[in-house]
């Protein structure tokens, strides 16, 4: 792929993805909201080959815009929070089918979209049911898209472990929602990335969908101790229910930062993990990192509490 244009491409996966294929060679188009803050969040690495665009996934004509002349397009867009006119279903349904429907009228030769693993069309929570829904209008409008979906993803500057580090710093307790036993199967970002890149470079993904998994499964709890025990921090467990759970989501998604969101507590509702019925990480060629190698170098270590 010479051109690639990259939508959502300064967010946490789409930043790595951007430097990957700027890296190979690739001509990158970062498709964003708002085209001034890319250089920032990607520093110098492959800049050359790095171009902006101001595109919005709910806007056709800068969609359009966008794709003209591109070869392939990456729809890595993906919002946590319903603000405004940003809501599931204008992002993951609507934003992602107008990204496939240009695309397609376009002439680009491949598309990815970025969903997520767990996505259903009927499922009774609104950020889930948009992401399946928005799987199934992307297909429609472009059979040979590749739909790659990844579990809970880690790495620097994470929404996962760096999230419950942070709890910890703050909180005397930590809550275990829905008792902490949901299950899930987190995937380093990087190896997500490089997946998306060999997905581009392989004409024979074309119309597949991937489960991009870690190798190992934990339940919420024994997430939250690996964090203690690589912090040093010292906290009592407290189980919390789904309701509660859901009202502080909603009282959270009033910051500019939520620490927790409706939809990732819908999500904690199921086991989060890859169903084996779809190829992943290994058919692409990748060994999977695994959490205990890659967590502790940036989480890094701090004084045990008494």
């Amino acid at each position: 792929m010479t051109t690639v244009t990259v939508f959502g491409g300064t967010g946490f996966l789409g930043q790595r993805l951007v430097r990957r294929l700027a890296a190979e060679g690739t001509t990158v188009r970062i498709a964003v909201r708002h085209p001034d803050r890319p250089r920032s969040t990607l520093g110098a690495a492959g800049s050359e080959r790095v171009t902006v665009f101001g595109a919005d996934v709910r806007d056709q004509g800068s969609v359009a815009a966008a794709l003209v002349g591109a070869d392939a397009v990456v729809n890595a867009v993906s919002a946590y929070v319903e603000t405004g006119g940003i809501t599931f279903e204008a992002v993951h349904e609507q934003g992602a089918q107008t990204v496939a429907r240009e695309a397609a009228a376009a002439g680009v030769a491949r598309l990815v979209l970025v969903s997520g693993i767990g996505a259903d069309a009927k499922s009774g929570s609104a950020y889930i049911r948009a992401r399946g829904r928005g799987e199934r209008l992307v297909q429609e409008a472009f059979p040979g898209a590749t739909i790659v979906r990844p579990g809970a993803m880690f790495g620097p500057g994470d929404a996962l472990f760096g999230t419950l580090a942070h709890l910890a710093r703050l909180l005397p307790m930590l809550p275990l929602i829905g008792g902490g036993r949901a299950r899930l199967q987190p995937v380093y970002v990087e190896d997500v990335a490089e997946a998306i890149a060999r997905v581009l470079a392989d004409t024979g993904t074309a119309g597949r969908t991937y489960e991009l998994a870690g190798p190992d499964v934990y339940t919420m709890r024994e997430l939250y101790e690996i964090v203690l025990r690589i912090t040093g921090k010292r906290r009592l467990l407290v189980p919390v229910p789904f309701a509660v759970a859901e009202v502080q989501a909603r009282l959270f998604e009033l910051l500019p930062n939520p620490p927790l969101t409706t939809g990732q507590v819908d999500l904690l509702k199921a086991d989060n993990v890859a169903s084996g019925s779809q190829p992943g990480l290994r058919e692409l060629s990748i060994e999977p990192k695994a959490v205990a190698k890659i967590v502790p170098t940036y989480l890094g270590l701090t004084e045990p509490d008494s």
